[in-house]
């Protein structure tokens, strides 16, 4: 049996890490839209993987353990996640019911800051990445003994920063898709529901 010290930890964090980034969310849905406008890719998929990172790395120093004794702080962080994410469904709805503003070219004109922004809004601002990424996976790394939850954590940050790579650069090999309006039409749409029920669900979960 392979011991929780040697290298094979990082094979269970990969694993373990790219199962709960994988999920579609608010998060991944922005990656993807700005990957599909090739707007500022490189500094959204590095804010997204350094978040993840910082998150992991919290979770294994034994912070997951202080946050399940701060449901007030969750609370609030699910209030703040609730009203990022309407006001988001707001935006995208408007997208959405605008045809001018449909048009390929005509996305991924906004600035750097308001992208890295928005992707920092989107990882911090979900309950559930305190949940699953600092408190689940730091119980589950700090199980695999001394050294095996660090090359835990490496695995887990290593599947972080494959998979928003893939999603950020990937995302291109849709635009003949996304020549069309309508195809912009159909995502935006989507995106709106989904932010619109992942904030009523965070406000329902209070």
């Amino acid at each position: 049996m392979l011991s929780t010290n040697d290298p094979a930890s990082a094979l269970v964090g990969f694993g373990i890490g790219l199962s709960l980034i994988v999920a579609i969310g608010a998060q991944n849905a922005f990656v993807l839209r700005q990957g599909l406008t090739r707007s500022h890719v490189l500094p959204i998929v590095a804010v997204c993987a350094l978040s993840d990172a910082i998150l992991i790395l919290a979770g294994i120093s034994g912070i997951g353990t202080l946050l399940e004794h701060a449901p007030s702080l969750i609370t609030f962080v699910r209030i703040a996640g609730a009203v990022f994410l309407l006001s988001y469904a707001i935006f995208a709805a408007k997208r959405a019911l605008r045809p001018q503003t449909l048009a390929p070219d005509q996305h991924g004109n906004g600035s750097r800051l308001t992208a890295v922004t928005m992707a920092l809004a989107l990882t911090w601002l979900n309950p559930h990445v305190y949940l699953d990424t600092v408190v689940l996976m730091g119980s589950i790394a700090n199980g695999r003994g001394e050294i095996g939850r660090w090359w835990f954590a490496a695995g887990a940050i290593t599947a972080s920063v494959v998979w928003f790579s893939a999603l950020g650069y990937g995302a291109r090999l849709l635009t003949p898709l996304f020549a069309k309006p309508n195809a912009w039409r159909i995502l935006d749409a989507l995106i709106a529901v989904m932010m619109a029920v992942l904030g009523i669900s965070l406000l329902v979960e209070l």
